[in-house]
């Protein structure tokens, strides 16, 4: 199979549906296959994005701070199964060590909220110790006694950044760039904090946003309900690496060739965590893997063996990151504007994944290609009606006809909009910015497998 025309053919179609703009990279036994760039780089959209653009990484960073973490313990100045409290006393979570930190085992209760809160209160942008402040300041439980569960956990990898920091004496952005960045040749790898230092990075991709409903781009600084890119900017840990598809491929190669990491310290990550009961540590139903690492989800391919990855997912960016150990096969691409249509997107992704594992992607089909072209709208009055539903950040109140098409009126945080359904069944409709069905029943709605009464 043609792997390079396939995947050109993909994001063509992807990138002019409103699928996927960004840059990619996908190689194979050390010869890269197919790597490009499609649409801008700038607000204005007058720059065009190229491989060596660089965008901010988003979680696939995290595999960067265990990797620091690893350097440190192979110099002894910190071990996996010290406690946090060796480092920082005066944070009240106990019996939490480094390992349940890399592991997303220890229980640390989310930050996002709270530094979003502080930040609008103080008039600043917090840096990293204020996950320390957090944690001693919050008030809040423990989510569940360390080791007990698995549950993803952005604070422990900020702390791990602050462990970091205190073990080696520099600063964590310093840390990375010259044991990890520099010694693998990534030269247009940095943390950046853009907002908090007022930094102006060349060739970056900047992440745009979608205010749902209204199909125009913007900067998440420019809209109050994207607050958290400002105030969360920085932090260290969870994400903000800065990187492009060609210096993955050289940190990729890098790894392979023993720089940096061991191919001991690189086995420990790849090694999937215990819980308290001797059960792996992860989610079955992720999609990024169902066990995990340190830094690095981890599934076993039946066809390609051992397989590493990571995504990442931040105001305006979409990443992802996997790594065929076996196999032998990289796996890049990075995304700095919001899809137009939810189901392009996930088209494309799933086309990516498929051609890496040598098969055929399926089609692009944006959702005016799937919907009804002449639907029965007997049901739809029986349909319209406010509803009590509500999935995280997301909620649904009201269904309407408009015209002869069917709208609903959703809310994101404070922001409240009208989006469009098209019809893909009888009873089951889909929406540009849901990348989920909504399907009616009798006196109600399923969204996300959570389901809301009419009122």
């Amino acid at each position: 199979m043609d792997k390079k025309a396939l995947i050109e053919n993909l994001v063509r179609d992807a990138h002019a549906k409103g699928g996927f703009t960004g840059a990619w990279l996908y190689a194979e036994n050390g010869e890269i296959v197919s790597k490009g760039a499609a649409g801008p780089r700038d607000p204005g959209g007058t720059l065009p994005l190229t491989e060596d653009c660089v965008f901010d990484l988003a979680s696939v960073s995290k595999q960067f701070t265990a990797s620091a973490v690893m350097l440190l313990n192979r110099q002894g100045l910190l071990g996996l199964d010290d406690k946090i409290t060796r480092f920082f006393p005066e944070i009240p979570y106990k019996g939490v060590t480094i390992r349940h930190l890399l592991n997303h085992t220890g229980g640390l209760p989310d930050y996002m909220a709270w530094l979003d809160k502080t930040a609008k209160k103080e008039h600043t942008i917090p840096g990293n110790d204020a996950i320390v402040r957090f944690l001693c300041e919050c008030g809040e439980e423990p989510l569940f006694a360390p080791g007990e569960k698995w549950e993803y956990s952005n604070t422990g990898y900020c702390l791990l950044a602050q462990i970091v920091e205190k073990a080696a004496g520099v600063k964590f952005e310093d840390f990375l760039r010259d044991n990890i960045f520099v010694p693998a040749g990534m030269a247009s790898t940095r943390v950046y904090h853009r907002r908090k230092d007022a930094l102006t990075v060349d060739g970056l991709a900047y992440g745009m946003v979608l205010r749902p409903g209204s199909g125009r781009y913007l900067l998440p600084d420019d809209d109050p309900i994207f607050s958290e890119a400002v105030t969360c900017d920085g932090v260290n840990g969870d994400g903000l690496v800065h990187s492009s598809v060609t210096d993955l491929y050289r940190w990729d190669r890098a790894l392979r060739a023993g720089k940096v990491l061991t191919k001991a310290e690189q086995l420990a990550m790849y090694t999937p965590g215990r819980l308290n009961s001797g059960a792996v540590s992860g989610d079955p139903s992720d999609e990024d893997g169902d066990a995990y690492g340190f830094g690095w989800f981890v599934k076993t391919d039946p066809l390609l063996g051992l397989t590493v990855c990571h995504s990442g997912g931040w105001y305006g960016y979409d990443t992802w990151f996997e790594r065929f150990l076996d196999a032998d096969r990289v796996l890049i691409w990075l995304r700095c504007r919001e899809s137009l249509d939810e189901r392009v997107s996930e088209a494309f992704k799933r086309g990516m994944e498929a051609i890496a594992r040598d098969e055929v992607p399926g089609p692009v089909r944006a959702i005016e290609e799937l919907a009804l072209k002449d639907p029965d709208r007997h049901l739809w009055e029986s349909f319209a009606g406010r509803y009590d539903y509500s999935a995280g950040e997301f909620r649904i109140s009201e269904v309407f006809p408009k015209g002869a098409d069917l709208y609903a009126k959703a809310s994101y945080k404070d922001s409240c909009c009208e989006i469009r359904l098209y019809p893909l069944a009888e009873n089951t409709f889909g929406a540009k910015d849901l990348d989920g069905d909504i399907v009616f029943g009798d006196g109600c709605l399923t969204l996300w497998d959570k389901t809301a009464k009419k009122l």
